[in-house]
Parts: structure tokens; sequence; C-alpha cells
């Protein structure tokens, strides 16, 4: 059993047991979180898809932690003008352990 989740302007494929990596939500380390944006559920009566969202559907999940992701380098040239300009970006997340997948 798999579920189409959007969260964070994203969407993510998930299934029960499954850790994922999200953007950041307003929640306390160990607390469980619904996810009501289900754009589709895979189960045994086969694949139902909402229009946006199915109804009555959820994701439980646990947040594991809080953190920052890989360093990005961002890093532009203009040739033969001698100018170039070096940054970086790190992106938080929030770390999620889905628990329930509920059609």
């Amino acid at each position: 059993m798999y579920a189409i989740i959007k969260t964070g302007g994203k969407q993510y494929r998930v299934s029960v047991g499954e850790k994922l990596k999200v953007e950041t939500l307003d929640a306390e380390v160990g607390a469980v979180v619904t996810l009501e944006e289900v754009l589709a559920v895979s189960g045994d009566n086969g694949l139902k898809v909402g229009a946006p969202f199915v109804e009555g559907a959820a994701v439980k999940a646990t947040v594991l932690s809080h953190g920052r992701g890989e360093k990005v380098r961002i890093f532009k040239f203009r040739r033969r003008k001698h100018s170039m300009k070096s940054g970086g970006h790190r992106q938080n997340y929030t770390e999620l352990k889905i628990e329930s997948i509920e059609a």
C-alpha cells in the first residue's frame, strides 16, 4: 500500500515504515503529524485518485528530527570580464517516519 502526498509544494510517494525528508514542518521532535493533502492512494481495491485530494484519506507520520541538508555550491562566472561570484545554500528539512496510511 502506498500514497502520494503533497507537502511543502512537492509531491512524495510514501509507504508505511518509510523515512523521508520534507520541507520544514512546525512540529516538535516525536510529535505525530497528520498529512491530509493526499493525491492518490493505492490499496487492496486498486488505485484511488483524488480531484485534487482523496476524500477522507490521511497519512500519519512521526517527526524524527529537524536538520539542514548538504550545501549546494553556486558559482557564477563571466568569461573575459574578470567577474566571478561564489555562494552556497543549505535547505532546512524535517525527517518523518510514515506510521500509517488511512484511505
